[in-house]
């Protein structure tokens, strides 16, 4: 199978159908093959982007913009392998990458965590044995805090100021271990962080407090591929899965006039964050039944049957890709 990396253009603001639905050809601007399948990508600045495969190489592509090319910039072969790197079948997927620029954090199906900068050859430090399961996928808490999620229902923080190759706090599902697929973090409040996973539940954690979630919300039907709080507004959050299913949270109603209690252990304690644009002075994510009065959830697919794999959302932009080898643009999320 021929797998490739692509670049699109979704054309301007102007050809917009009434349900918000981009009207114009989407355009491909270039793309290049890939070894491998593509497990998870990101922009690492405007013209770089990391890839993440399942034969466990680990690339960045630079997009050129005068001459809409991509081209491999780098790549660290076999990042993630099972038993010797050295075999010719060794490699082991990559399941996640995050980047804050220039540092590259990856994670995959050996239980390792590599550390890579941009323009360095070697891993700046590799976590070989951070999981005895799958680490699913990754992300940054801090510049110097990372989180990780597994197959057997767990999170671990991992402080990069630490030399010592253990995570310094472990939370996790309790009960049956639910492997955990996605993981986001909130923009403004870094203790907060929504996971999803095989049981296509939504869990929303305060790392500050105790070790288990602060709620569980049923949501899908199926596994949860992918969750993401809105980077600019994230009273919104969003869930796909492999149901079918596009979910749209959204906290934002009326949140101001309730306090948020979090119950833990028979004690209830009232947090207030402090408060940002465009954001109540108490996070609606932190209520014990966040669903209670205070969040709308649609479904922006209803009809769709096929998985929905992978979602990004920017302004007004979701963008989605399904299992029916098709990226979809809605420019008009608020409408």
């Amino acid at each position: 199978q021929d797998n490739r990396i692509s670049i699109w253009s979704v054309g301007d603001l102007g050809n917009v159908g009434l349900n918000g639905e981009y009207q114009g050809e989407p355009q491909l601007l270039c793309d290049i093959r890939h070894n491998g399948d593509v497990m998870d990508m990101q922009f690492l600045d405007q013209e770089r982007i990391v890839v993440a495969s399942s034969t466990g190489d680990v690339t960045i592509f630079r997009h050129h913009q005068n001459n809409q090319t991509l081209s491999a910039n780098q790549r660290w072969e076999k990042a993630h392998y099972h038993v010797d790197r050295q075999a010719s079948c060794g490699g082991a997927a990559c399941t996640g990458v995050i980047c804050n620029n220039p540092e590259i954090v990856t994670v995959g199906e050996d239980g390792r965590i590599n550390f890579f900068r941009a323009d360095q050859k070697g891993a700046m430090r590799t976590i070989d044995n951070a999981d005895s399961s799958t680490l699913h996928a990754v992300t940054f808490l801090r510049t110097t805090e990372i989180l990780t999620v597994n197959s057997i229902g767990q999170l671990k923080i991992w402080d990069l100021r630490q030399q010592r190759n253990e995570p310094s706090q472990i939370l996790s599902l309790t009960g049956d271990r639910v492997p955990l697929h996605c993981v986001d973090r909130h923009p403004n409040q870094q203790h907060i962080v929504a996971t999803g996973g095989q049981d296509g539940m939504l869990s929303i954690w305060d790392i500050r407090q105790g070790t288990m979630p602060v709620s569980l919300l049923n949501a899908h039907e199926a596994e949860m591929w992918e969750v993401h709080f809105h980077p600019s507004d994230p009273d919104h959050l969003f869930t796909c899965s492999e149901d079918g299913s596009l979910w749209h949270w959204d906290t934002s109603t009326n949140v101001s006039e309730k306090p948020s209690f979090l119950h833990q252990g028979g004690r209830s304690s009232t947090y207030f964050s402090h408060n940002t644009i465009n954001q109540s002075v108490v996070s609606a994510w932190l209520s014990n039944d966040p669903t209670k009065d205070r969040m709308e959830i649609t479904n922006l697919i209803p009809n769709q049957t096929l998985s929905v794999n992978s979602l990004d959302v920017l302004g007004p932009c979701l963008v989605y890709g399904t299992d029916a080898e098709a990226i979809y643009v809605n420019r008009h999320l608020f409408a």
